[in-house]
């Protein structure tokens, strides 16, 4: 008797960034800062950043049984608290993310130079493909697009946000971090969707293309051998 396992599912991308509650837990440090900040003043608004910080971590680390996302949530709100304390300025909780989307921009920008296309490269990543499209320059084209949209992203936010730095709006700042965030993410994740699946289609094109033409060939050495074996029993 033979058993058939079913092919483990891979998660979507949406569930490796912690599905919908992640997208809003992330959010909330921030916004417990500003709003804090404008009530009460910057130090307990940066200890309550903190602390928001680390009680979602808490409770992602619960539900995916590891502290991994309990350090990730506090890592980033942490330097961004300690850069608003020695600058004195709330406006400082912003300054990490804003060089952050500059480094950030650089990298895949540098990548698509490099011929090694950061959203094909993470993308693979995150779902164990391998990287049989780095053969096919079509695919790394289309990769290409895709990284220089997310490029594109990343640029924005600095420009902008940092334009608000600049005039000290901080109010701006979260209003600018928040839409820019996810929803221009999520116009990123569109690209490169498309071209995992332009490139998907080319790759399962030339794969079935190859086994038809390894089928036809095995077929000819068959009728060859066949042949040779008549003409040899006929002499």
């Amino acid at each position: 008797m033979t058993s058939t396992q079913e092919p483990e599912k891979q998660p979507t991308m949406l569930e490796q960034m912690g599905g919908v509650p992640g997208l809003v837990f992330s959010s909330l440090p921030v916004l417990v800062f500003v709003l804090v900040n404008m009530f009460a003043g910057l130090l307990p608004a940066i200890w309550g950043s903190l602390g928001a910080a680390v009680v979602i971590g808490v409770v992602l680390a619960l539900r995916k049984g590891s502290i991994q996302p309990a350090v990730s949530a506090v890592f980033g709100v942490g330097i961004a608290a300690f850069i608003a304390y020695k600058t004195g300025s709330a406006k400082g909780f912003f300054l990490f993310g804003i060089w952050q989307s500059l480094v950030y921009g650089g990298a895949f920008v540098l990548s698509i130079l490099l011929r090694r296309p950061l959203a094909g490269l993470i993308w693979s990543f995150l779902n164990g493909q391998g990287m049989a499209w780095r053969k096919d320059r079509a695919s790394v084209r289309d990769y290409d697009i895709a990284t220089l949209v997310w490029a594109l992203v990343f640029f924005a936010r600095f420009a902008v946000q940092r334009w608000l730095y600049e005039e000290d709006q901080v109010g701006w700042l979260l209003v600018a971090r928040l839409s820019m965030g996810y929803p221009l993410m999520a116009l990123a994740l569109v690209a490169t969707v498309w071209a995992v699946r332009r490139s998907d289609k080319r790759l399962k094109a030339a794969a079935e293309l190859e086994e038809a033409e390894n089928a036809a060939a095995e077929e000819r050495l068959r009728a060859e051998a066949v042949r040779t074996e008549d003409g040899t029993a006929r002499d």
